[in-house]
């Protein structure tokens, strides 16, 4: 008779543990399914790439949500591009105005401006302000929960104003060169994937291909002056620029590594600007082949969620941009420059499908910023 008990006691043991393994499936899934409401009720329009989990059934191709995916959906974006993407058929449209203030007391060279690097020209002491205001439109949609298309339609308003005094003249009194300019700006399209399933001890992985196009004015195509020149007889521009004047390919990954209570993240980018034959002749001068240069760019940062909210977020961006080289002309080339950021953004959430982000650069370089004001303010379709 014993055989017989410890057969019987042996059967119900076993269906005992599948009955309890059944019930913690069961469960592991609700707690699934309710991270999953928590991220779409506290990140409008951004989730990290994860499907709607249904119980008894796991998600194909991507883990499920947890509490470190949504802290990382909830951080202020602070960079140029955000760190989670758009879910699978969802639509969101991102207004945003931007201000830039930058001013310089310096003895430089000074010559034509292809942004951000300076091409030499002749030396000029002079005090330059710029104040440039940016109001865009940009727009996500999610082809699948890991793959994102995008694209941004800037509008472009600049303002300098420069004090000079030429050093080689003998002037004994300053000059005043107000010069202004708005329109459309570079557009930009492009394109983003996430690699990876990222979890508690493996970072999210996302990669970018951002093209940009010479839509704006670049500053060979905007006007000169025939009366006002700089040392040397060089004409001065009488408008801003509002682009490049140069197509851009920008190549990036991004980091994003949920750890509690923060979220860390970093980014590689490389832009590349192929050259193109201006065949311009402004002023006294002639403009051949001209080669923008290229350039890397740094970030890192972490971000810390205040509450259901609110969220709090700091980092730093360099930027290394290569000189400008120009063939078949009088003018040399430039030097390669750095432009360095410190940033800081705040975020909060204004409804299920709204939220705000604000983002303060202080330039640290001397080619950055003294300031910058991002405001940002996505809508989930």
């Amino acid at each position: 008779m014993m055989p017989v008990a410890y057969a019987q006691d042996d059967i119900t043991v076993e269906k005992l543990e599948r009955q309890l393994n059944e019930q913690e499936r069961a469960l592991k899934q609700t707690r699934q399914n309710l991270e999953y409401l928590k991220i779409r009720q506290q990140t409008p329009g951004q989730t990290v790439s994860q499907p709607a989990p249904d119980i008894g059934q796991e998600s194909v191709g991507a883990p499920p949500p947890s509490s470190q995916a949504s802290d990382a959906a909830k951080v202020a974006p602070i960079l140029a591009q955000p760190g989670i993407l758009t879910p699978r058929g969802k639509f969101v449209l991102e207004p945003s105005l931007q201000y830039d203030y930058s001013s310089n007391n310096k003895v430089d060279i000074i010559g034509f401006t292809v942004l951000p690097a300076i091409v030499v020209g002749l030396i000029d002491a002079r005090e330059v302000d710029t104040s440039t205001m940016q109001a865009a439109l940009t727009g996500r949609y999610g082809l699948t929960n890991r793959l994102e298309l995008e694209a941004k339609i800037p509008y472009v308003y600049s303002r300098e104003r420069a004090t000079s005094r030429p050093l080689s003249e003998g002037a004994t009194s300053d000059e005043i060169f107000n010069t202004s300019g708005g329109g459309l700006g570079d557009i930009q399209l492009g394109l983003r994937y996430q690699f990876n399933d990222g979890g508690p001890k493996t970072p999210y992985f996302i990669g970018s291909l951002l093209g940009t196009l010479p839509t704006g004015k670049g500053p060979f195509d905007v006007s000169y002056s025939s009366n006002d020149v700089a040392p040397g007889g060089r004409p001065l521009q009488t408008e801003q620029p509002t682009g490049s004047g140069f197509y851009g390919i920008d190549v990036g990954i991004l980091a994003i590594y949920p750890t509690d209570p923060a979220v860390l993240f970093g980014g590689l980018n490389y832009t590349w600007r192929p050259s193109k034959n201006v065949d311009k002749r402004i002023g006294s001068v002639d403009v051949g082949r001209v080669d923008p240069g290229d350039s890397i760019k740094l970030s890192f940062g972490m971000g810390i969620s205040l509450n259901e909210k609110a969220s709090f977020s700091v980092g730093y961006q360099h930027t290394y941009v290569t000189g400008t080289k120009f063939a078949q002309s009088s003018l040399g080339d430039s030097e390669s420059v750095q432009v360095g950021q410190l940033l800081i953004g705040y975020g909060y959430q204004l409804s299920p499908s709204t939220s705000a982000n604000l983002t303060l650069g202080i330039g640290v370089t001397r080619y950055a910023p003294n300031a910058e004001l991002v405001m940002r303010i996505p809508y989930s379709f």
